[in-house]
């Protein structure tokens, strides 16, 4: 159970801030769903206070330093399927909404700019992966986003 005022992460969309609890009428039943305030653009999003699916809390430190662990392996084999297929797999990655995940979609693709040009929506999804990262690292450590951008940058610099 989330309070107002914490901040949660909602897996399609990043993180955001609970803003209230409203209990809505569905047809004869009645359901109690978390109103919450993303972050990145400020749009409103409900989500039922009943499942465990789809929100979640932010990181704690421990995951953080396995997001730069994993960041920092760049022994991987990369994708080399088909632009459309490849992103499939990562919008799956993505929507699960783990930081691990996310992580790894990042990775694949910064690795991937190295050796051939990313299609648009490669490139879409590789600046989202990056947001979502900073931002919920950056509010789960208490760091500036900058800071936490720098860091993530310095994980690819060679």
């Amino acid at each position: 159970m989330f309070n107002i005022g914490d901040y949660v992460v909602c897996s399609a969309h990043g993180v955001g801030q609970v803003c209230d609890v409203e209990v809505k009428e569905m047809g004869e039943a009645t359901q109690s769903f978390y109103i919450i305030k993303l972050v990145s653009n400020g749009m409103k999003v409900m989500m039922p206070t009943c499942t465990k699916d789809g929100i979640r809390s932010l990181v704690e430190e421990k995951e953080v330093g396995e997001v730069f662990t994993l960041l920092q392996d760049h022994e991987v084999k990369l994708d080399t399927s088909t632009w459309n297929r490849r992103y499939r797999d990562y919008m799956l990655k993505v929507k699960s909404g783990s930081l691990l995940e996310i992580a790894d979609v990042l990775r694949s693709l910064f690795l991937l700019k190295n050796t051939k040009k990313l299609s648009f929506g490669e490139k879409k999804m590789l600046d989202q992966c990056r947001e979502l990262l900073v931002k919920e690292i950056s509010l789960s450590q208490g760091l500036m986003e900058k800071e936490v951008t720098t860091k993530i940058e310095a994980c690819f610099e060679q």
